[in-house]
């Protein structure tokens, strides 16, 4: 069954009015796992926007139609450690069990749970939507904000130039604890991204599966909402996220663009108006270096 054919025969499991912003990455990122997922799923979510605007709907409803969970913000892998052990000792390993998660609740907060769960093996598939900050509470930088970003933690101005540090880059991080699936996936290539929910789902009957996904943020990221695909595509075809997947070991580049420069990607985007040619040079720098990495180990 193609791409196209699971989502016009998948109920869509989150009601139609929720509180995200327009054009956020994150809702379709939550929208499209559901449907992917289906009902026989139980789901984690830490504070965050999809906590705070996927999940918790109106009038004190669940937004989401499956079994959902907003755990704290740094244990969400350990909640689904446990509950995996429950549902297998209930002889029910039919149950999907996915965490979705922002960046602060995987790369900074969570990130202790995240290692110990992967490095167990443990039975999940854990989603990031990393839309590079802590948005739910005003868009303070995180570890996975890119160098040169404006936040309310970064500001851009005479002193200093947004973020000053570069970007940790957790997927390859996931993959080398030696996971039974491991990718990266952007809104903007659904085919590609619908595809790895599908590999991560059966991966994480047998162990842990971890997928990254771009998530844009038009509100703090100071961009159209209508832009929202075409900045997620730009991000892949710069190599600023660029899309991989790796099981049983062996890496593979599921896009491989002929990049368009960083100077390109960042044009219209306000969290890096004003980005001096030195800062964008060390970005590209190190998104050159982190894709011949990449080259490499899928060589």
């Amino acid at each position: 069954m193609s791409y196209l054919d699971t989502l016009k025969k998948s109920p869509d499991l989150v009601s139609p009015g929720i509180s995200a912003c327009q054009g956020c990455g994150a809702e379709l990122i939550l929208r499209r796992v559901l449907q992917v997922a289906g009902p026989n799923s139980i789901f984690a979510i830490p504070p965050g926007c999809m906590a705070g605007a996927g999940v918790v709907g109106w009038n004190y409803a669940n937004g989401q139609k499956t079994p959902v969970h907003i755990t704290l913000l740094d244990n969400t892998a350990a909640f689904l450690s446990g509950l995996s052990r429950i549902y297998e000792k209930k002889g029910r390993p039919d149950v999907n069990l996915v965490a979705l998660a922002g960046d602060g609740a995987t790369a900074d907060c969570g990130f202790q749970s995240l290692s110990a769960a992967a490095e167990r093996g443990e039975k999940m598939l854990y989603l990031c939507y990393d839309n590079e900050g802590y948005m739910n509470t005003g868009y303070q930088r995180s570890s996975t904000t890119t160098r040169g970003s404006k936040t309310s933690t970064t500001p851009a101005g005479t002193v200093l130039q947004g973020k000053q540090q570069q970007q940790k880059y957790v997927p390859l991080i996931m993959a080398m604890h030696g996971i039974e699936y491991c990718a990266t996936a952007s809104p903007s290539h659904m085919k590609d991204f619908i595809e790895k929910v599908e590999k991560g789902l059966a991966a994480s009957k047998k162990g842990f599966a971890y997928i990254h996904v771009f998530s844009p943020c038009p509100t703090g990221w100071s961009f159209s909402s209508s832009q929202s695909i075409e900045i997620a595509r730009k991000a892949v075809q710069s190599n600023l996220f660029p899309l991989w997947e790796m099981s049983s070991g062996k890496l593979t580049l599921t896009a491989n663009p002929k990049p368009l420069p960083i100077a390109e990607f960042v044009q219209g985007i306000g969290k890096f108006k004003g980005l001096s040619p030195q800062v964008l040079e060390e970005i590209q720098v190190v998104v050159q270096h982190r894709y011949a990495i990449l080259q490499k180990l899928a060589d």
